[in-house]
């Protein structure tokens, strides 16, 4: 039996505030299936990153499960955590690149704590950096590259390990309009040629309207899914 890639049911996250208790999400039902492109929609505060970030088993839910190719996540161990939290590729808005590393040695970074070898990583660090269109940039340092740049090498580096879905948390939100559409053709190019899983959380309506299909948030639920054709 084929399990979706991902699975939350009934999921709740309460957070306290001084005393007051704050639910970012009521009751989540989603499936993502492989190879899906999914865009998670909706305002600041709808919950979206709080969905995102139990996804990505970086918190925990107060209630509900998520299921990871079939497995519930809060059965696993500290390890056992570690070891998926590795096999997800994280693209976050505000790119969390190494300053002093290369384009090359921030992608070659989780490629050293996997174990390849300094040849191996090499060699991956330099195929990803090309696909994602910067072979002419590899070895410049994050300050030495634009925002859409650097945008491109954290791609790559959630990309090293073959990562069983890619998250990714507002990639165009720190970027001009046109750096945006060229990301947005790259990300379509990797779901499409590549085949790989992508969720994608946003607030732009051109960037969800990319994906294959769309959930819009509101208030910690799902208030609607789209197929787009």
């Amino acid at each position: 039996m084929a399990f979706p890639i991902i699975e939350t049911t009934n999921l709740v996250k309460t957070y306290m505030l001084g005393k007051v208790p704050v639910k970012a999400l009521c009751g989540v039902n989603l499936k993502v299936e492989k190879k899906d492109f999914l865009a998670i929609l909706g305002p600041s505060g709808s919950g979206k990153s709080t969905l995102l970030n139990n996804i990505g088993a970086l918190d925990k839910p107060t209630e509900g499960k998520v299921w990871i190719n079939g497995v519930d996540i809060s059965t696993l161990n500290d390890n056992e955590l570690t070891e998926l939290r590795q096999s997800i590729g994280f693209v976050f808005q505000f790119f969390n690149l190494i300053p002093r590393l290369s384009a090359r040695g921030n992608v070659e970074l989780p490629l050293s704590i996997a174990g390849l070898s300094k040849k191996e990583r090499r060699k991956r660090a330099e195929k990803l950096l090309t696909s994602v269109g910067l072979k002419e940039r590899m070895n410049h340092k994050p300050a030495e590259l634009s925002g859409g740049e650097r945008q491109r090498v954290a791609i790559a580096r959630a990309l090293a390990n073959n990562p069983e879905f890619l998250l990714m948390d507002e990639p165009t939100g720190n970027i001009d309009s046109k750096t945006a559409k060229d990301l947005i053709g790259l990300i379509k190019q990797l779901n499409e040629k590549e085949e790989v899983t992508i969720i994608i959380i946003t607030h732009d309506e051109n960037l969800a309207k990319q994906a294959k299909r769309m959930v819009r948030m509101l208030d910690g639920s799902i208030i609607e899914e789209v197929n787009i054709d």
